[in-house]
């Protein structure tokens, strides 16, 4: 393969460690995980599936955290170096002038991408069951609501970072009102992040035989980093295993034009539960990808994921070999 070349500012300040001797696999765990416990904030149960976002001199975000009411409630945050974490403790409230949109029910897994001028935010937002919330902010300090993407029931709402023929385009999952035993990817087109449509098919389980991790259900992850040979995307997978279901991520390869045509996919994982802070918390067995960042010069990718529906880690590693990677593994 020639030269990569990937999309987005420099960011010599992210937060990266070196591969640790004998590691073989394209990403690897950052030593100091889980770097934001659950009891960051006096009143949290858990932080996890949480969105950071490079930002002035350091990194915002905006925080799952769950209540000790366990309430799903979305907080912002903000570091210097991507790893220690300051987290407001009053939870984050949209300005909205609609009153049946801006009306609180919960909010949950959100995702932050940056469009052109301002950082746009999605999560799962109730609205007579879950659906995609959209918001936007220039500072994190004054958020502004719009309209919901669409109908209930949906989850994982993830912008790309720019416009598709010319329109705001957005991965999502539908869903139905529980603890959803199927999902699929798909792809959606907004000339004005109010109205949506042209929906197209992006991918679907996989076969149990060909690929277990990811064989019930997947759902986007972190806003797709554009490359010279394709969007990456990291995607969870979900297993349902004799001891409950198990969410691990892999990658795939979108096509640059039409996104919603994969023309790679991963096989194997890229990282499951193994370690105690992954395989033990409130929901055990579960790396759930939210957030990426990365530098375009070194090709470096850290990740942000969810451990156990309970604290937040974090995973290093470089955008070339995890392409190179995921075409020489591809199913498709």
């Amino acid at each position: 393969m020639s030269k990569l070349i990937i999309s987005g500012n420099p960011l010599p300040n992210m937060p990266w460690e070196d591969r640790p001797e004998g590691q073989r696999t394209p990403l690897w765990r950052c030593s100091k995980n889980p770097i934001i416990p659950r009891d960051l904030l006096p009143t949290s149960n858990s932080i996890f599936n949480s969105a950071v976002v490079p930002f002035g001199e350091g990194f915002a975000g905006v925080f799952r955290c769950d209540d000790t009411n366990r309430r799903m409630v979305l907080h912002v945050g903000f570091s210097k170096d991507g790893v220690n974490w300051n987290i407001n403790e009053e939870p984050l409230r949209f300005e909205c002038d609609k009153k049946e949109i801006g009306e609180w029910v919960y909010g949950y897994d959100p995702r932050v991408c940056f469009i052109e001028d301002r950082y746009y935010v999605t999560w799962c937002n109730g609205y007579h069951g879950p659906t995609i919330g959209i918001a936007w902010t220039k500072d994190f300090k004054t958020f502004h609501q719009l309209e919901n993407a669409f109908l209930p029931y949906n989850r994982n709402g993830v912008l790309f970072p720019e416009k598709i023929n010319g329109n705001f385009a957005m991965l999502s999952r539908p869903s139905d009102t529980g603890h959803t035993p199927f999902g699929d990817i798909f792809y959606s087109e907004s000339p004005d992040m109010e109205f949506w449509g042209r929906h197209r098919h992006v991918m679907a389980p996989a076969a149990f035989e060909l690929s277990a991790w990811q064989c019930m259900k997947i759902g986007a992850g972190p806003v797709p980093v554009k490359t010279s040979e394709g969007w990456l995307l990291f995607y969870h997978g979900v297993l349902r295993s004799c001891n409950g279901y198990v969410y691990a991520f892999g990658s795939a390869l979108l096509d640059l034009e039409q996104p919603w045509k994969a023309t790679h996919r991963s096989g194997p994982y890229l990282i499951s539960p193994q370690t105690p802070y992954e395989c033990m918390g409130d929901v055990p067995n579960v790396c759930f990808p939210c957030a990426e960042v990365h530098d375009p010069e070194t090709g470096r990718i850290a990740v942000y994921y969810g451990c156990a529906d309970t604290v937040t880690g974090l995973a290093f590693g470089y955008i070339p070999e995890i392409v190179e990677w995921t075409k020489k593994n591809s199913i498709i």
